[in-house]
């Protein structure tokens, strides 16, 4: 797993190629899930919850089901063990990896969207899940990132019917909880769902997505989005420069893996919006590494598959992505891993005492 020949720091950026990627273990779900919580804790991978089409595909008449399985891979060479349930089955949440544990934001089910977070940590084989401070009102689709010690969440939908997206941000000081979730300042353009996030050098981004409006049925249609904002906590929100193609449910949050700089992992840019699913071709593999100290974008590399509505994960000295789908309407068990170069990693989150 140890490729290094095209994994360049050239010029200060991060580049791949498809044969840079390695497969983990599938998930033991044959069918893969879409949009499951997803991330780090004890130094292990975890994933849980999701949605799939265990059946048929939607557009054979299938029904979506929700999951609440939590699965534990403990190193790259291991097996898939699936170790206890969620509260309740629940996907399109957001994730959050701590040192005390895998914090779960939010989501869906069939029926509504949930408030609830909760925090999942490990210790070797026994779950333990603490309740958090509810978010202000139910969200999914949201998009998140840590900074330091804060949890900040920006946009996402309050019900599975709604035709206008939020434009909401809120922030979590994981040492003072007591204080609940602090709004602040809205975000300046359009409220969105499934944009992609990411914390560098001190700031919240957020970039792309889909704004929502009415449809001629009145069902919430997609406006894609390529606008791009940077946060900074206690001076506000500054737009950036828009991102190179649209980029909707992108693997987030958007790793940080050479200096001032994150990576956008594809996504969905909605030029196949009205291809028949039999025939679409999956979704873009190219890659885009924003420059925080330039604002400016350069293409990165290419994916071997791309994967939409799942997480980007930094562990052991790889990226992870976990799954997600490779079409609309279908799901993968491939867990895909790009080697690190030495000291790129920056999955260690920070601890309660570690200095801002």
């Amino acid at each position: 797993m140890q490729r290094f020949s095209t994994l360049l720091l050239a010029s200060s950026a991060f580049a791949f190629t498809p044969a840079d990627w390695t497969r983990l273990p599938d998930l033991p779900d044959p069918v893969g899930l879409a949009a499951p919580f997803a991330g780090l804790h004890d130094n292990r991978l975890i994933i849980a919850g999701g949605a799939n089409f265990p059946d048929k595909k939607p557009w054979e008449g299938g029904t979506k089901v929700w999951h609440d399985t939590l699965y534990v891979l403990d190193h790259p060479a291991a097996s898939w063990r699936s170790l206890g349930k969620l509260p309740r089955p629940v996907a399109y949440g957001i994730s959050i990896s701590t040192s005390e544990g895998l914090i779960c934001i939010g989501g869906s089910d069939a029926t509504r969207h949930h408030h609830q977070v909760f925090r999942l940590s490990l210790k070797a084989d026994t779950l333990k899940i603490d309740d958090l401070p509810p978010l202000p009102h139910p969200c999914a689709n949201i998009s998140g990132a840590l900074l330091n010690r804060t949890i900040y969440l920006c946009g996402g939908i309050e019900k599975p019917d709604a035709t206008a997206a939020l434009n909401t941000t809120w922030s979590l000081n994981l040492d003072a909880l007591h204080l609940g979730w602090q709004s602040l300042d809205p975000l300046p353009g359009p409220g969105r769902i499934l944009a992609a996030s990411g914390t560098r050098d001190g700031h919240f981004f957020i970039v792309s997505g889909a704004a929502l409006k009415p449809g001629p049925d009145g069902k919430p249609a997609r406006e894609w989005l390529r606008d791009a904002y940077r946060l900074t906590p206690g001076s506000g929100w500054t737009r950036i420069a828009d991102t190179p193609q649209i980029s909707v449910a992108a693997p987030t949050p958007m790793p940080a893996l050479a200096p001032h700089q994150l990576l956008l992992l594809g996504g969905d840019d909605g030029t196949q919006i009205n291809t028949p699913p039999t025939t679409h071709p999956g979704f873009p593999k190219a890659t885009f590494t924003y420059h925080t100290d330039t604002n400016t974008w350069t293409p990165s590399g290419t994916l071997p598959i791309a994967l939409v509505t799942t997480s980007a994960i930094l562990w052991q000295n790889h990226l992870i992505i976990p799954g997600g789908e490779i079409r609309p309407g279908i799901r993968s068990p491939q867990i895909w891993s790009l080697p690190i170069p030495p000291g790129q990693d920056s999955s260690t989150p920070p601890t309660k005492n570690s200095p801002p």
